[in-house]
């Protein structure tokens, strides 16, 4: 099998023994060089032809991000940010998402136990396969556009990891200012998600906001579920969030199956999609919505940066249709009609 070819670009020569240390592990990986700054990593691209890039977000002369948008421009390759815990590593992460990075992963440092880190060979050979795309605006809001009537009782529910920030602002650039309560979960660290969801806020029309304990459930509103150790569940009234303690599913916490779980006695409800991500969260709840009676669909290959999770859910029997982007939105929408037709 060939090995994925990663060059690391890194200001820190510590940081690059670490990160190259960890990606060599995996036997499928090969980091075929390392750069301090983005000059020499512009000569090695050129030279080595990597599969894949690990880019830090912050490096003096030129910033990671101008770096990332003109290798987005002028000769596109997967890139992987490396980001610290801090507010300025979280802001600078969530842009290199919006502007093409496949993934983000958090340096090892205070408050962080290095998981990010352990994932990192499986996340290089992922990001290699990706498809890559343009930057994603962040625009100015637009017109608050009312759209037909929805029923009063209907929750809309997506979860995504790996491409989501691209799937995320695709379909709440069209939401419409008097959605449905729409509960999202997608896998970030703490601090990220707040930013995130500030960031989704200045583009779409309904108010986008991280979710609460207690939150009740209103229409125009979308409730992004908060990094870190809790998970985002809605009560059993099905009109408040809350953030509950427990196990990680499938490594993750906030997980999209817990989201979903929680919604099955209001089923006949909801409308819940699984979009672009790494690995199969989603696709057990997913099936278990449907059974219950919920409208459920799926992101397809096409238009998803990757189909892990989209391909689980399917394979699953969770997705009663397995459409594009811009479709899964009419979809979700239709679906909570206050006359619903088929989706």
């Amino acid at each position: 099998m060939r090995k994925t070819r990663v060059l690391i670009v890194d200001d820190s020569r510590t940081m690059r023994r670490l990160i190259a240390t960890t990606l060599l592990r995996d036997p499928e990986v090969e980091v075929v060089g390392e750069a301090g700054d983005p000059y020499e990593a512009r000569e090695a691209i050129k030279a080595l032809s990597p599969d894949v890039l690990t880019l830090d977000v912050e490096m003096p002369g030129m910033d990671g991000i101008s770096f990332l948008r003109k290798l987005m421009r002028l000769r596109p390759t997967p890139v992987v940010m490396v980001s610290t815990l801090t507010a300025r590593g979280a802001a600078v992460a969530i842009e290199a998402l919006a502007e093409g990075a496949v993934e983000c992963v958090c340096k090892p440092g205070h408050g962080d136990n290095g998981e990010s880190f352990a994932a990192l060979p499986g996340i290089v050979k992922l990001a290699a396969r990706a498809r890559l795309r343009g930057p994603v605006p962040a625009g100015a809001r637009p017109a608050a556009v009312v759209s037909k009537s929805f029923a009063q009782d209907r929750i809309v529910m997506m979860g995504a990891s790996t491409g989501g920030v691209d799937a995320l602002s695709a379909i709440l650039g069209g939401w419409p200012a008097n959605c449905p309560p729409t509960l999202i979960v997608q896998h970030m660290p703490v601090g990220f998600t707040r930013l995130l969801a500030a960031r989704l806020d200045v583009a779409a029309a309904p108010r986008v906001m991280e979710a609460a304990n207690g939150a009740p459930l209103r229409a125009g509103v979308v409730y992004i579920a908060p990094g870190g150790p809790l998970h985002l569940e809605i009560d059993p009234s099905g009109r408040h969030c809350r953030l509950v303690e427990g196990p990680k599913m499938h490594g993750v916490s906030p997980a999209v199956d817990r989201l979903f779980a929680s919604a099955e006695p209001s089923a006949a409800k909801v409308a819940a999609a699984v979009l672009s991500g790494m690995g199969r969260d989603g696709a057990d709840g997913l099936r278990a919505l449907r059974d219950a009676g919920a409208r459920t669909f799926a992101q397809d290959e096409g238009s998803s940066v990757v189909f892990g999770m989209p391909r689980a859910a399917a394979e699953a029997g969770g997705a009663e249709r397995v459409l594009p982007l811009e479709k899964i939105r009419d979809a979700l929408l239709r679906a909570c009609a206050a006359s619903p037709h088929p989706a």
